[in-house]
């Protein structure tokens, strides 16, 4: 991998790796947990890598990767219930290129990065915990699907660190989300400096400041708002309604969510 790059050869993968690949122009990268053994488990919405429930499905389905007419032999099918399930490792690239998503980086390579969804900040669990989450969660699921509160990204960080972020209200621990998010907040955040200046450069760094500092808050590795969950705690809330992620109905302009991309712990 380069400094910029988290591209990795097959050869390079160990199990336990969070790995990603982006889809046509961009537009979202589907993220999953290595096993081993040429397999991946993810989490989707029903069988679908990424969805909101409204017509952008259309745009997001259009870049993502064609489902084959024949069933892969050595995929399973995935769960109705719950969205989680293995594939082979040339299934979940669906042809695109493939990258490890990293942790523990340094925060002046998180900020290089600009694209959010590609590293955090947190520190990642040992192999065989990080396995037996994903395991665990291929049987039991991951709660609802949403595209900004409980994605594919999501699933592979709990995964990755057993975090889970304790209030509502709040941008979550998906960095794909946050840069959804980020964009059009920075944007917003720095237009009052029109009133004290007309550069268009200043005006540009400051946006792109505000898009880093909502980015470096943002991230798992630096919020205050999280705790560490086991995974069959997690399934447990989630089977009892004590955790609870509901498919989001979002207006086609695709205004700003003000909630957390992860699933949240409800106090009771």
């Amino acid at each position: 991998m380069g400094l910029l790059s988290n591209r990795v050869s097959r050869e390079g993968l160990k199990p336990g790796d969070h790995i990603y690949s982006w889809r046509t122009a961009y537009i979202y990268a589907h993220h999953g947990i290595y096993v081993g053994d040429d397999k991946v488990i993810h989490f989707t919405r029903r069988g679908q890598e990424v969805g909101t429930g409204t017509v952008l499905d259309l745009l997001l389905i259009s870049s993502g990767p064609a489902r084959s007419r024949e069933p892969c032999p050595t995929c399973t099918a995935p769960q109705e219930a719950h969205g989680v399930f293995v594939s082979c490792l040339n299934c979940f690239l669906s042809g695109g290129v493939l990258y490890r998503f990293e942790y523990a980086v340094t925060p002046a390579l998180f900020l290089a990065k600009a694209r959010g969804g590609t590293c955090t900040l947190a520190v990642s669990d040992q192999q065989d915990i990080v396995i037996h989450r994903a395991k665990y969660l291929l049987e039991n699921g991951f709660g609802c699907y949403n595209v900004f509160k409980n994605n594919c990204e999501d699933f592979a960080i709990y995964c990755k660190t057993g975090l889970l972020v304790v209030e509502q209200g709040t941008i979550g621990q998906s960095g794909q989300a946050v840069s959804i998010i980020g964009g059009p907040l920075a944007a917003v955040l720095s237009t009052p400096l029109r009133l004290v200046t007309t550069n268009v450069y200043g005006m540009a760094a400051t946006a792109i400041g505000v898009y880093c500092a909502s980015r470096y808050a943002a991230d798992i590795g630096m919020r205050r708002d999280v705790v560490k969950v086991e995974v069959e705690e997690l399934t447990r809330r989630l089977a009892t309604g004590l955790l609870q992620v509901v498919e989001q109905q979002i207006p086609v302009a695709l205004a700003p969510p003000q909630s957390s991309s992860q699933p949240q712990l409800l106090s009771h």
